[in-house]
C-alpha cells in the first residue's frame, strides 16, 4: 500500500478551447503550468468522445467512439508523472441526448464543445514517489508501491 502525506497547493480553473482535444489540453496545461501531482474535474459538453475500458484478463483496451453530443456528467482523474512528464489519468461520464449513459478512461479523441476544469495541485516531497511504473501483477502504469 503506498501512503504518502501530500498538502495542497495551488487551485486553477478555467475553460478549454472548443473544438479542442479534452486529454491532451487538460495534459498540455499540466504541462504548461508545471503541475507533477494533482487531481483533476470537470464539467461541461463535448461533440464527439472516446472512451476506454481495460480487459483485466488480455490486458489490453477496448476503446468505444460516441460521434454525436455528450454532455459531461462528471470527469473525475488524478495527474502524476509518467516517463518525467505531467500525465492525466481520467475517466469520464457522459450522458447523450435521450439520457443513455456512458464512459470510461478518458482517450485522445474527444473534442470539446465547453469544459470547465478545476485542477488541484498536490505537493509532496518526493514528487517522483508518484511516477507511474510498471506493474507486472495489473499490465498497467501505476503508482508505484510502499518499498517498490
Amino acid at each position: 500500500m503506498l501512503v504518502q502525506p501530500v498538502s495542497r497547493g495551488r487551485m486553477i480553473m478555467g475553460r478549454l478551447k472548443k473544438g479542442s482535444d479534452l486529454l491532451a489540453s487538460l495534459t498540455q496545461l499540466c504541462v504548461n503550468e508545471n503541475i507533477q501531482l494533482g487531481v483533476v474535474r470537470a464539467i461541461g459538453a463535448v461533440t464527439r468522445a472516446r472512451v476506454g475500458f481495460y480487459h483485466q484478463d488480455r490486458r489490453t483496451y477496448t476503446y468505444l467512439e460516441f460521434d454525436n453530443p455528450h454532455e459531461i456528467i462528471s470527469l473525475e482523474g488524478n495527474i502524476s508523472l509518467k516517463d518525467g512528464q505531467p500525465f492525466v489519468h481520467a475517466h469520464i461520464a457522459l450522458m447523450a441526448a435521450d439520457g443513455r449513459m456512458v464512459g470510461g478512461h478518458l482517450a485522445e479523441g474527444t473534442e470539446i464543445f465547453a469544459c470547465e476544469y478545476v485542477i488541484t495541485e498536490l505537493l509532496h516531497e518526493h514528487d517522483r514517489n508518484f511516477e507511474r511504473v510498471f506493474d507486472e501483477a495489473t499490465g498497467l502504469y501505476l503508482w508505484p508501491m510502499a518499498g517498490d
